[in-house]
């Protein structure tokens, strides 16, 4: 089963992620905060992150930083969930090592679309 680390501190964004990557036969593991987020990535080894940018305790760049830096943890993709969606944020955040970027509010359908790409490509898992 393809696990899927989400790590965002926002419960309604947690939640609807959940239901739909449950949805589509994923195994969902949260984390409110990018510190926490560092340690289940090491813990669960998850297929795919969907990190949010701005938390508390510890943000999505910084916690990014700390998975990349990390044998186990810097092969994993991981994907940006912000609000933040002016003209130069997704090339901002791309260059600082995301894989991807999903702007917030999240669409179900372009979400999906980032799960199976990151999954197929990955494992050659099909959801």
């Amino acid at each position: 089963m393809t696990k899927v680390l989400v790590v965002d501190d926002n419960e309604k964004n947690l939640k609807l992620l959940r239901v739909i990557l449950q949805h589509n036969g994923c195994e969902v593991i949260e984390a409110a905060n990018g510190k926490e987020g560092v340690f289940k990535s090491k813990e669960h080894a998850p297929h795919l992150i969907f990190m949010d940018i701005q938390m508390p305790v510890m943000d999505g760049i910084s916690a990014l930083k700390i998975l990349r830096s990390d044998e186990s943890t810097r092969h994993i993709p991981v994907i940006a969930l912000t609000s933040y969606a002016m003209k130069g944020d997704m090339e901002r955040i791309i260059e600082e090592g995301f894989n991807g970027y999903i702007a917030k509010p999240i669409s179900a359908v372009e979400l999906v679309g980032v799960i199976r790409k990151y999954i197929v490509k990955q494992s050659g898992e099909t959801i």
